[in-house]
């Protein structure tokens, strides 16, 4: 049997979860406020500001970015309150992200950009490793067995 390193927080949460859930708080709170901003000063800020996290979809405008920091930051407390749909939803979004580095990766390989092929595999890298960890046995009990349900 696996053991389960719990936050000094909240003794009923991994810290991993923590981790993870604080990771989607705080890129949501970065794409509302850019959002935000641009809507408040058009041109202040540019589009590419979202571009390495929102892969493709910065060019839809600030609403997409405001619409994104909502969507993330629901993950993020759904995690944080260890509900099962947030943890689902942590792993589509999170392969998704692989997926959109592909073709960067193939591009650095091609081009033989050697910083920008590391940078692009150490994301797919963090984001396989997220995947690998909400779907643990141990971590999925967690949150199907949470504190205040049975």
């Amino acid at each position: 049997m696996r053991s389960v390193v719990y936050s000094s927080f909240d003794m009923n949460r991994p810290i991993g979860v923590t981790v993870i859930a604080a990771v989607f708080v705080f890129v949501a709170a970065y794409l509302f406020v850019i959002g935000l901003l641009m809507l408040s000063r058009p041109g202040l800020i540019s589009m590419a500001a979202g571009a390495p996290v929102l892969g493709g979809l910065e060019v839809a405008g600030p609403y997409a970015f405001i619409l994104a920091g909502v969507f993330g930051a629901g993950v993020g407390f759904g995690l944080l309150r260890l509900n099962n749909w947030a943890r689902r939803l942590a792993i589509i979004i999170t392969l998704i992200g692989v997926v959109l580095l592909i073709p960067g990766v193939s591009s650095s390989v091609v081009d033989f950009q050697v910083g920008k092929l590391a940078g692009e595999g150490l994301q797919i890298i963090l984001r396989a490793t997220v995947v690998w960890y909400l779907y643990q046995e141990p971590i999925a009990e967690v949150f199907h067995n949470k504190p205040g349900t049975g």
